[in-house]
């Protein structure tokens, strides 16, 4: 009979995170955003629920200037209102106690989940910065 044993999953768990540390991360990301991807989004949200911490873009749409608006059953001004005011989900952070180690899940728009992934540095854990850079694919398009 095997026996049981525990086996460590940067994808489960985690601990709660601390109001006093949120603005410093929030600060953090928002000022490496602004830093290396200056021009490509209009606003960084970074939000927090228990473990996570969610970093999602705003950005500016690209819309035909044949647009159609019989086609999609709204003006194009306020079809780029809505686009506008439509998140771009980026990642979610994992926390377990330490600023600059957390556990990252993708976006996946193909399964709109959250997918387990590894930073850019071949590892499971990185800092608030490396997730944004990992993730900030979705703001090169």
């Amino acid at each position: 009979m095997p026996r049981k044993m525990w086996v460590y999953d940067p994808q489960s768990g985690g601990v709660k995170i601390p109001l006093k540390i949120q603005p410093r991360i929030r600060q953090r990301i928002l000022e490496h955003a602004e830093k290396h991807y200056a021009g490509k989004y209009n606003r960084i949200d970074v939000r927090f629920r228990g473990q996570f911490c969610y970093i999602d873009a705003y950005t500016e749409p690209y819309v035909e200037k044949r647009y159609n608006p019989r086609l999609y059953g709204e003006s194009r001004e306020e079809h780029i209102d809505r686009l506008r005011n439509t998140p771009t989900h980026l990642c979610r952070l994992r926390f377990f106690g330490d600023e600059d180690g957390w556990s990252m899940a993708f976006y996946t728009y193909s399964h709109e989940t959250y997918e387990p992934c590894i930073f850019d540095n071949g590892t499971w854990h990185g800092t608030p910065e490396e997730a944004f850079d990992t993730s900030a694919v979705y703001l090169n398009g």
